[in-house]
């Protein structure tokens, strides 16, 4: 059975972090027809117009990583009510060369977790606003604020919350007929 692809982007790039751990626990919600990568944004290079003619192996396995998904997962959490730069110059390298736009009718997914109150809420919605500049299909309907407090992850790193864990499934369920259609 042949499997469909999504690349997971993670905007953290700790690595204990808790959108990582975020994205490994949907990805276990998914069918078994769904396999998830994360994908490496803490090599890229800062983006620079100037080395698009000659981009570092770190850029074109990301891009190749990127063509090779039929969807895109993004699980970042929120720095200074907004995206990570280290996510910023990962789209800003999927993006470019100008007519190579990596994003261009991608299904994808955005989801992110804090402690804080509103979660991602703000970085969320700037991430959908330059998602939609480069032509992703961002699925808009639910969205995932998740607070992320002591305990929300059981011992094997799934969610222990059986709410919590209802409502991600749902929304994992949502993701993946976004893809699929």
């Amino acid at each position: 059975m042949s499997q469909i692809p999504i690349a997971v982007i993670v905007g953290s790039l700790r690595r204990d972090s808790i959108n990582r751990k975020l994205a490994t626990a949907l990805a276990a919600l998914a069918p078994a027809d769904f396999s998830f990568k994360q994908l490496s944004i803490g090599d890229l290079p800062l983006y620079s117009q100037d080395n698009e003619g000659t981009p570092g192996s770190a850029v074109q396995q990301f891009k190749s990583d990127l063509a090779a998904a039929q969807g895109i997962l993004f699980v970042t959490p929120e720095f200074n009510r907004s995206i990570p730069g280290a996510l910023k110059n990962a789209i800003d390298h999927g993006s470019r060369p100008y007519g190579k736009n990596s994003w261009a009718g991608k299904p994808t997914g955005i989801i992110g977790a804090s402690p804080g109150a509103i979660a991602t809420a703000v970085a969320q919605q700037h991430l959908r606003t330059i998602l939609a500049h480069l032509d992703a299909l961002t699925m808009g309907q639910p969205e995932g604020f998740v607070q992320i407090r002591d305990g929300f992850f059981d011992e094997a790193g799934g969610i222990a919350n059986p709410d919590t864990r209802k409502f991600l499934q749902s929304w994992v369920d949502r993701y993946v007929a976004w893809v699929k259609k």
